[in-house]
C-alpha cells in the first residue's frame, strides 16, 4: 500500500540510500502509530533495489535486558566475518553474542570489532543498518549503535532508526539526523481513509477521523474494529482505542491460537519454534504451526521463515495486559522450560513467573547478572540483580543484590539508578558495613565535583570505619575517591590531615600505585618527597599494569613532575585504548595532554588533548571533557592563536564555573594570562595568573598554583608588580623546603634570576642553565629568553645573541609561535635578523589528522591505526587522502620524513 502524505520522509530516505557514505543515518522520531516503520520498509525496499545490504534488528520489550540481544539479531547474517576481526575484536564480539566465554570485556571493544565487521562487509556491499524501535533495545546493543554512528561518515553505511516520541535513546546524541514524523494533514488523512474503508457513513467517518487525529495505524486498524455499534460509545485516548481493538480480534481466536499468540506475546524472541514448543507444553500436545493460522488472517501476526512478527508493538503489549495473571504465569513457565539451553532467558521467564520470594530463582539471576556484566552488558546486569533483590528471601541478600546493582550503576554513569538502588537498600535493615557503602555509593559520581567539600572528612571516617571491618580494597576505593575531591574541590587542611592519617595505617604496601596517587592529590607538597621517590623506582616498570600507570601518572602531575607524569600516561594510554576502557582511557590522556603542554611538546599534548575530550564527552564525564578542553585552549595559546584560545576557554569555563571544578579554571586563568602575555596586555596577564594563586577564587588549585611561576614572574615584572611577585614568593619558597618538586624549583629559579638586582642575576641565570631540564625544552627556552632580554637591555648585545638565538630555535621546533616572533623582535633589537617561520606540517592537520598521521608515519597499517583511534580502516584510508594533499606528500616515507623535520628530531 502506498503511504499518504510522506513525500518529504521519502526523499530523504532515498537520499540516504542513493549515497550512504554521504550522509551517515536517520532519526525517525514519532508516536506510535504514526508510521515509522512503513517509512523503514520504504527505505529497505528502495535500499535492496539500489544494491544495498540490509542488516536489522527491532527493539523487543521483553528484551530489553538482555544483553547485547539486538547487536546478535543485527549481526547474525554477518557473522562469518567475524573469524577474520583482529584476535581481540573478535573475542569481544564473539563474546557478547554469546559465542564463546571469556574475561569481563568492554563494550568499547565489542564495538569497534562492530563497526569494523560492518566496514568489511560494506567494501563488499553497501550496507542499511536498521534498527527498530531502539527505545526498546537493550542498553548494551543501543550504546553499541550509538557508538558506530558516530563513526560512519566515511563509510558507505547507512542507518535508519526509529524512535517512539517521549523515550530516550543515546542514538539520539549519535549524529544521525533527526527526522520527526508528524500527524497526517486534515486532507490526507481524509483520502487515506477513503482508501482503507470507502463505504462508511458519514457519521462513522467523522467519528473515525476525530478518534485518529492523523494517526496513519489508527485509521488503518479502527475501520475494522467499528461493528455494529457504528462508532458510538465513549472516546478512549488513542492508544488505548488500538489496544481494545486488537484485543477484540484476539478474543474471537480459539483457544490453542490465543494460547499461541500469547506466548509469542511474551517470548524474547521471533523464533516459531520456541513458540510453538512452549505452546505445545501448555496444550499438553504437539503444537503445529497452523496454530497461528488463526492470527494471521486477522491481520495480528505476520509469519517470515522460522519468523512470528507482531504488525505492531502495540499488539504485542495489548496481548500480555488483556490476559489472566494465571495464563501469563503458565506461559512464562512454559518458555523457561522450553529455554533450558538459555540460563540468562529462562532465568527471566522464570522470574516472571514468579511473585513471591524464590532464593533459587534469585541465585539463577545473580548468575545471569555476573554474565551480563562479563560481556559489558552493564544494564542487563543492574536490572538481573534488581529482579534478583526483589526474589530474594533474606534482607541481607536483597540488600547485597541492590547495593551491588547501584555499584554498577555508578560505573556506568547511571546516577538516578543508582540513587533510587541505594534508597532501597537504605530501607532495609542494613548492618554497618552496608550502610557505610550505601553512603559511599551516593557520592561516587563525578569525582564528587557537585558535592559540598565538607563531605570529604565523612568520607575518610568511612573508609577507616570499612577497613576496620576487614574491607580493605573498599576502602581504598572510597579513600581514592575523596583524594579526587582535594584535586576538583578545596576541602582545607583539616580534611587533607584526615585522609592522610587513614591513608598512612591501611595494610596496603607503600607502592601500591592508588595509595602513592592520594598522598600526592591529598598532599602533594608535604608528601612530595616520598611521592618522587616512589614514582622514579616505579618508572622503571611503566608499561606493566595500566590501571597502575593510569594512578602514577595522576600522581607525578600533582608533585610537578611533568616529564614523569607523561611517561605513565603515555604508557597507560595504548593499553587503556586496546582493552576498550574508554571510561579510564580520558582520564590518561587529560593527564599526558596537560604534562606535555606544560613541557612544550604541543603536537603530542594536541592529539592527546583532542582525543580526551571526545572520548570524556562520549563516555559521559563532563568535567574530564572541561579539563581537555581547558588544555586544548592553552596549546592555542602557546602556539598564537588567541581567537581559538579564547574560544575553548569560555568553553571550558561554562563546563567547570557552575561546579566550581578547580583545575578546569586554572588552566582557563592560564591561558588567558599566556594570551594576554603574547599580546602585551600585561596587567590583564598578571591578574589572570595571580587568580591561580588567590585561595578566595574559584580557580585556586593547591597543587597547580605553583606551576606557572615563569609565567606569573614575567607579567608581574612587564606590569610593575615586582613587589607583589616577591610576596608571592615569600609565601611559595617555604613548598620548595618541603618537596623536590621538578615544575616548582624550575619555577623558582627562573623567578629568581628575572627578580633578582642586577649583580646577582646573572649567576642566577647561569646557575639556572645549568641545572638538568632534560625533558623541559620549554622551560629551557623561556630561560634562554629571559637571559637574552637581560643581557640585551643591558648594552651586551652580542652576548644575548646567542641565548636569544637559542630561545628562537627551541619555540619554533616546539610550535610556540607567540614566544617565538618575542625572541625574533629581541633578536633584531639585537642587530641579528631572523628568517620567518613558515608553519609546519602539524599546524596544516586538525588533531584528529595529526594523530592519524603520525602513526601511519611510525608504520602503523590502516587496520592498526584504526584499532588504536577507534575507527574503521577505511576511515582511516579516507583521511590519509585527505593529509597527503595537505602536507604535499605522496607515500607514507614521504610523511614520516616531514614529520621528522617538523619534529626537529630522527625520532
Amino acid at each position: 500500500m502506498r503511504l499518504f502524505g510522506r513525500e518529504a520522509e521519502l526523499k530523504a530516505l532515498a537520499e540516504l540510500v542513493e549515497d550512504p557514505a554521504r550522509r551517515s543515518g536517520v532519526l525517525l522520531l514519532g508516536e506510535a502509530g504514526i508510521g515509522k516503520s512503513a517509512l523503514v520498509a520504504e527505505a529497505v525496499s528502495a535500499a535492496s533495489a539500489a544494491g544495498l545490504r540490509v542488516l536489522t534488528t527491532t527493539g523487543v520489550e521483553a528484551e530489553r535486558h538482555l544483553a547485547f540481544a539486538g547487536l546478535h539479531q543485527l549481526l547474525y547474517p554477518v557473522r562469518a566475518g567475524v573469524d577474520a576481526l583482529p584476535a581481540p575484536q573478535r573475542e569481544a564480539l564473539r563474546c557478547a553474542m554469546g559465542l564463546a566465554e571469556g574475561a569481563e570485556l568492554s563494550g568499547y571493544l565489542v564495538g569497534l570489532a562492530t563497526l569494523t565487521l560492518l566496514a568489511d562487509a560494506a567494501a563488499v556491499q553497501p550496507l542499511l543498518v536498521v534498527a527498530e524501535d531502539v527505545h526498546w533495545l537493550d542498553r548494551a546493543s543501543a550504546d553499541i549503535l550509538a557508538f558506530v554512528a558516530r563513526r560512519i561518515e566515511s563509510e558507505p553505511i547507512g542507518m535508519v532508526a526509529t524512535l517512539r516520541a517521549g523515550e530516550r535513546s543515546h542514538l539520539q546524541d549519535a549524529g544521525l539526523s533527526p527526522m520527526p514524523v508528524d500527524r497526517l494533514s486534515d486532507e490526507v488523512a481524509d483520502a487515506l481513509l477513503d482508501s482503507i474503508a470507502p463505504g462508511l457513513t458519514p457519521e462513522v467517518r467523522a467519528r473515525l477521523l476525530a478518534e485518529a487525529a492523523g494517526n496513519p495505524l489508527a485509521l488503518t486498524e479502527l475501520p475494522a474494529a467499528v461493528g455494529d455499534h457504528g462508532g458510538r460509545g465513549p472516546m478512549l485516548p488513542l492508544s488505548e482505542r488500538l489496544e481494545r481493538a486488537f484485543i477484540a480480534r484476539v478474543a474471537a481466536l480459539p483457544v490453542p491460537a490465543r494460547t499461541a499468540l500469547l506466548v509469542a506475546a511474551l517470548n524474547q524472541s521471533d523464533s516459531v519454534a520456541e513458540t510453538l514448543a512452549a505452546t505445545g507444553l501448555i496444550l499438553g500436545s504437539a503444537a503445529e504451526l497452523e496454530v497461528l493460522a488463526p492470527a494471521v488472517e486477522v491481520r495480528l501476526i505476520e509469519l517470515g521463515i522460522g519468523a512470528v512478527r507482531f504488525r505492531h508493538p502495540l499488539m504485542r503489549s495489548a496481548i500480555p495486559a488483556a490476559s489472566a495473571l494465571a495464563e501469563r504465569r503458565q506461559a512464562h513457565l512454559a518458555l523457561a522450560e522450553t529455554l533450558r539451553d538459555q540460563p540468562d532467558r529462562r532465568a527471566w521467564h522464570r522470574a516472571a513467573a514468579t511473585s513471591g520470594a524464590d532464593e533459587a530463582v534469585a541465585a539463577e539471576l545473580d548468575r545471569a547478572a555476573d554474565r551480563a556484566r562479563r560481556r559489558g552488558g552493564v544494564a542487563a546486569a543492574i536490572a538481573a540483580f534488581e529482579q534478583a533483590a526483589r526474589l530474594s528471601q533474606a534482607q541481607d541478600r536483597k540488600a547485597d543484590r541492590l547495593l551491588g546493582a547501584a555499584e554498577l550503576a555508578v560505573e556506568s554513569g547511571s546516577r538516578g539508578t543508582s540513587e533510587r538502588l541505594v534508597r532501597d537498600a537504605q530501607a532495609l535493615e542494613l548492618s554497618p558495613r552496608r550502610r557505610a557503602t550505601a553512603a559511599w555509593l551516593l557520592s561516587s559520581f563525578e569525582d564528587g565535583v557537585r558535592e559540598d567539600p565538607s563531605r570529604v572528612p565523612e568520607l575518610a571516617e568511612l573508609a577507616a570505619s570499612v577497613a576496620a571491618d576487614g574491607q580493605v580494597e573498599p576502602a581504598v576505593r572510597i579513600l581514592w575517591g575523596a583524594a579526587m575531591r582535594c584535586f576538583w574541590s578545596e576541602p582545607g587542611p583539616a580534611a587533607r590531615r584526615a585522609l592522610l592519617a587513614v591513608a598512612d595505617r591501611l595494610p596496603v604496601p607503600a607502592g601500591d600505585p592508588r595509595l602513592v596517587a592520594v598522598a600526592a592529590y591529598v598532599a602533594p607538597f608535604e608528601r612530595g618527597g616520598s611521592t618522587l621517590e616512589r614514582l622514579r623506582e616505579l618508572a622503571a616498570v611503566a608499561g606493566a599494569d595500566p590501571e597502575g600507570d593510569r594512578y602514577l601518572g595522576s600522581a607525578a602531575l600533582q608533585v610537578g613532575a611533568f616529564d614523569l607524569a607523561a611517561r605513565f600516561s603515555a604508557a597507560a594510554a595504548p593499553a587503556l585504548r586496546a582493552q576498550g576502557r574508554l571510561g579510564l582511557l580520558p582520564r590518561a590522556l587529560a593527564v599526558l595532554a596537560w604534562s606535555r603542554a606544560r613541557l612544550g611538546d604541543l603536537a603530542g599534548a594536541l592529539t592527546a588533548a583532542a582525543e580526551a575530550a571526545t572520548f570524556a564527552r562520549e563516555t559521559g564525564q563532563p568535567f574530564m571533557y572541561g579539563l581537555a578542553t581547558a588544555v586544548q585552549a592553552e596549546i592555542a595559546a602557546l602556539r598564537g592563536d588567541h581567537g581559538q584560545a579564547g574560544a575553548l576557554a569560555d568553553e571550558a569555563e561554562r563546563v567547570a564555573l557552575p561546579v566550581g571544578a578547580r583545575p578546569v579554571l586554572a588552566t582557563v586563568q592560564l591561558t588567558r594570562g599566556l594570551a594576554a602575555l603574547s599580546e602585551g596586555r600585561f596587567d590583564d596577564a598578571f591578574a589572570a595568573l595571580s587568580r591561580i594563586l588567590d585561595p578566595a577564587d574559584p580557580a585556586y588549585q593547591l597543587a597547580l598554583r605553583a606551576y606557572c611561576l615563569a609565567e606569573l614572574t614575567e607579567a608581574a615584572v612587564r606590569a610593575g608588580r615586582t613587589d607583589a611577585m616577591r610576596d608571592i614568593l615569600r609565601d611559595l619558597e617555604p613548598l620548595a623546603a618541603w618537596t623536590p618538586s621538578p615544575a616548582l624549583h624550575i619555577g623558582l629559579r627562573y623567578a629568581r634570576a628575572v627578580l633578582a638586582p642586577d649583580e646577582e642575576a646573572e649567576e642566577l641565570f647561569t646557575a639556572a642553565l645549568r641545572a638538568d631540564l632534560t625533558g623541559w625544552p620549554a622551560e629551557r627556552g623561556r630561560l634562554h629568553l629571559a637571559f637574552g632580554e637581560w643581557l640585551r637591555r643591558r648594552r651586551r648585545a652580542a652576548e644575548s645573541r646567542t641565548h636569544l638565538r637559542t630561545a628562537r630555535q627551541t619555540f619554533d621546533a616546539l610550535g610556540m609561535a607567540a614566544w617565538g616572533e618575542r625572541a625574533r623582535r629581541e633578536l633584531r633589537g639585537a642587530g641579528e635578523s631572523s628568517p620567518n617561520r613558515d608553519p609546519d606540517a602539524r599546524e596544516k592537520l586538525t588533531p584528529h589528522e595529526l594523530s592519524i598521521a603520525q602513526l601511519a608515519a611510525e608504520g602503523l597499517t590502516n587496520r592498526e591505526i584504526g584499532q588504536r583511534l577507534y575507527l574503521s580502516h577505511r576511515t582511516v584510508s579516507t583521511h590519509l587522502h585527505r593529509i597527503f594533499p595537505k602536507l604535499g606528500v605522496s607515500s607514507r616515507a614521504d610523511l614520516a620524513r616531514v614529520l621528522r623535520i617538523s619534529y626537529g628530531s630522527d625520532e
